[in-house]
């Protein structure tokens, strides 16, 4: 068998502390994930990057491997496990690829080693008794009901080719409950919808990252909303009061005499709900109509000639 290097594969310095070995998991998960990935060899990279984070995760398979580790070993090399390696975990038969994981990582850790497994007290058998994995996924929602919160079916698995020939949906589909004011990668946790425990032991959990679908009019920033609100050249001008869209509704918003574009303006709590909301802000676009008729035309020449009024002044090199 060959050795692994899991902080290669995660892409981190062996010093890394637990926040950064899980940044970086989520970062290449949501890459290599195989129901978004495009890659050939996505399916098999996202079980590498998971048998390198259970590991790593893990303060006691993390001290075990580092232990192995030091002994100057580098990835692909031909492997062969220290006497004692893998002692410790409690194990039902042979063990034998038990973990799902590589050889590798069974000759550390017994052929189990995942999360929840209970340690072998002396003279202790029967079955193993362990936590199902921890499973993570994404799931998409649109702007109104990451305001306003709601209620999404989400189906998990890949699609099945049915005896037709068509694909039909796979896996097992759940209703979850989205909370208002959700932001862009929050993480949504589904207790026991994970993959389910060995020897009667708990299922794990599901952990569902938050993603904001792209929405036509607002654009969203932590749990503030920006908007490009056009208006009249007259109406920047002399000033307006206008309805203005927000999550919640119009509201009316004055817009000051002389007003150009790029003028941001605040409507506070106008954002994503929250402790505290955030605001929105409005950016004022001024739209110039054609001049399509002589009239209109002709009402264009009288402006320039009534006003002083040079938008490059200054502009001099």
């Amino acid at each position: 068998m060959q050795f692994k290097d899991y902080y290669k594969t995660l892409g981190v310095e062996p010093k890394a502390g637990a926040d950064e070995i899980k940044r970086a998991y989520r970062k290449l998960a949501r890459k290599y994930h195989p129901d978004v990935s495009k890659e050939a060899d996505a399916e098999a990279k996202f079980k590498e990057l998971g048998e390198a984070y259970e590991v790593l995760k893990d303060p006691e398979k993390r001290a075990q491997y580092d232990q192995v580790r030091q002994g100057g070993w580098r990835q692909g090399e031909e492997f062969r496990p220290p006497p004692g390696a893998g002692q410790g975990w409690q194990s039902a038969g042979n063990g034998d690829g038990f973990s799902g994981f590589s050889d590798f990582f069974d000759s550390l850790f017994g052929g189990l080693g995942r999360s929840g497994f209970e340690r072998a007290h002396p003279g202790g058998q029967g079955r193993v008794r362990a936590r199902g994995r921890d499973v993570h996924a994404s799931v998409e929602i649109d702007l109104p009901t990451a305001f306003a919160g709601g209620v999404q079916r989400l189906s998990l698995g890949r699609p099945e080719q049915g005896p037709d020939g068509q694909l039909q949906p796979g896996g097992k589909t759940l209703k979850v409950r989205i909370p208002a004011g959700v932001t862009d990668g929050r993480q949504i946790r589904l207790s026991g919808q994970g993959e389910p425990g060995l020897g009667g032991g708990p299922a794990g959990d599901l952990f569902l990252e938050v993603r904001l679908k792209p929405h036509p009019l607002f654009d969203v920033q932590g749990r503030d909303v920006h908007l490009t609100l056009p208006i009249a050249p007259w109406e920047a001008a002399l000033g307006k009061r206008l309805a203005v869209p927000t999550l919640g509704g119009k509201v009316e918003m004055n817009i000051p005499p002389g007003a150009s574009s790029g003028k941001r303006m605040r409507l506070k709590g106008r954002g994503l709900p929250g402790k505290p909301p955030g605001d929105q802000y409005v950016i004022l676009k001024v739209v110039v109509p054609e001049a399509r008729t002589d009239k209109a035309r002709s009402l264009y020449e009288s402006l320039q000639a009534e006003q002083d009024f040079d938008p490059r002044a200054g502009m001099e090199v």
